[in-house]
């Protein structure tokens, strides 16, 4: 150890108990504070991540990776996932198994990032019978008052909307 970055009180004291013991001290400050450090990198890290587990009997969508699935992914026009498919087990946080069917030749144990949660009772038709003649599938905007002035500058495009 270099005798040099300590202080001159530490550095003119010639008793080796008192050197050891001011040494242990200084080494368990360091210590702790690269700790505290480590925890502040830590949680500015996963500052904007979220904690997703599931339970087993849960129904999950896969993530299709390429490297895992060449032959489901080998065109850009391929869907990227599939599913939904039930977890059976849950292996850690981070690992679970997956009811597969029998055309998959993988093994049945995926990764958390390669899932994500199948909403079972939420249907995004909003339509009593989405075959039913007479609606409008196009998205009205809102009109506006044609008297109120536009926040904002004047562009050649707002300008042809004014005529």
């Amino acid at each position: 150890m270099d005798l040099l970055s300590l202080p001159m009180s530490e550095r003119l004291n010639l008793d080796g108990k008192k050197n050891a013991e001011y040494v242990r001290t200084l080494h368990e400050k360091v210590r702790a504070n690269i700790e505290k450090k480590i925890q502040q990198y830590t949680r500015q890290a996963n500052k904007g991540k979220k904690k997703v587990t599931f339970e087993p009997g849960d129904w999950v969508w896969l993530h299709l990776r390429k490297e895992r699935f060449p032959e489901k992914r080998r065109s850009k026009l391929l869907p990227r996932g599939d599913g939904p498919f039930q977890v059976l087990e849950r292996i850690n946080d981070n690992a679970y198994k997956l009811d597969l069917p029998g055309e998959y030749i993988v093994r049945a144990t995926f990764n958390v990032s390669d899932l994500s949660l199948f909403d079972v009772g939420h249907d995004q038709d909003l339509r009593k019978n989405p075959s039913q003649e007479g609606e409008d599938d196009a998205i009205t905007a809102i009109r506006r008052d044609p008297l109120e002035f536009p926040s904002g500058p004047i562009t050649r495009g707002r300008s042809k909307k004014f005529k």
